[in-house]
């Protein structure tokens, strides 16, 4: 027993078996993923470096690092090597983007298959799909609505966590949705008018609409963004299927504030990244355009978040924001 202890530190110790090891971790165990966007926010926040846990949905295919070829061939038909458990209502979830598989994303599950979801101005309503008793027996009753000869619960999953928010950044993101449709591009929600709904109505195509209707198949996920009106998510290119579920984010261990002022002031050529609340976070009550709150955010840039730093999600996920 000794001697085979002996030889397992020497080849641990070496080269070789340093690089098979750190491999057998990333493509099992646990990857280092860097939150590039603002999606998340105030959940998790652009500069949370963070571990997730590959094995929580089961064992996927393994991919070469950066290059994101996979190693081998999909024997199960759904990109797992080892089937698995399959995410829930609430989780936050790192997954493969359906439109570029090479991409990671992470967002909130807030449906599974068999679910029905209503989105509308500042609201999303979701009929699951265990029927109107199993809402009534586990929800409130002022989170209720009766629609469509059903039960909806509106923004089921608010109250519990903190992060989620609507705050619009740039375009109203649910015209922006109605755009989409109405010069034919493809998005996974479909306009319809709904008696009874308290929201905003709209014209188009010769009808009316005040909210976006989806249902989501069986054995997929809808994956929407805690910064419901800052992010590209399932709303634009549907549910994701089991193949592309990846892990579970688990624990950050370095959040940096890295972004510059043109950046948080006025984000990219599409208004994405604009964060002009982080900006009065800071300069608080001087003019966001102004040469001192430049050079208060400058001043301020690339320090460590230390109060996130090595915190799990499932705990900081249920407070209020750490900034």
């Amino acid at each position: 027993m000794k001697k085979h202890l002996n030889n397992l530190y020497k080849f641990s110790s070496s080269w070789t078996g340093t690089v098979i090891i750190v491999l057998f971790l990333i493509f099992f165990v646990a990857q280092s993923f860097v939150i590039p966007s603002g999606s998340m926010k105030k959940t998790q926040l652009i500069g949370d470096f963070l571990f997730a846990k590959k094995f929580s949905y089961g064992i996927p295919i393994p991919h070469l690092p950066w290059l994101e070829i996979p190693l081998l061939p999909d024997f199960n038909g759904n990109g797992h090597l080892i089937e698995g458990s399959r995410p829930q209502r609430e989780d936050i979830v790192i997954f493969r983007y359906p439109k570029n598989p090479k991409v990671h994303y992470v967002k909130r599950c807030v449906a599974v298959g068999g679910d029905e979801l209503l989105y509308a101005d500042k609201k999303l309503l979701i009929h699951f799909h265990e029927g109107d008793e199993f809402i009534k027996a586990n929800y409130p009753n002022e989170k209720i609505r009766s629609l469509r000869g059903k039960l909806w619960v509106e923004n089921p999953y608010m109250d519990k966590y903190p992060g989620i928010q609507y705050v619009p950044e740039g375009h109203n993101i649910f015209e922006v949705l109605l755009q989409y449709y109405a010069y034919n591009k493809e998005i996974d929600v479909t306009p319809i008018m709904v008696d009874g709904l308290d929201a905003p109505v709209y014209s188009l195509k010769n009808k009316t609409a005040n909210a976006l209707y989806a249902k989501v198949d069986e054995d997929h996920f809808y994956m929407i963004g805690d910064n419901r009106d800052n992010s590209n998510d399932s709303r634009f290119w549907g549910s994701v299927p089991y193949s592309l579920i990846v892990g579970k984010p688990w624990l950050i261990y370095m959040s940096l504030e890295h972004r510059s002022y043109d950046r948080v002031f006025k984000g990219d050529q599409y208004g994405g990244g604009r964060d002009h609340d982080g900006l009065k976070r800071v300069c608080g009550n001087m003019p966001l355009d102004s040469k001192a709150c430049e050079a208060l955010w400058n001043r301020q840039r690339f320090t460590v978040r230390w109060g996130r730093v090595g915190r799990r999600i499932e705990s900081i996920e249920r407070e209020q924001p750490i900034q």
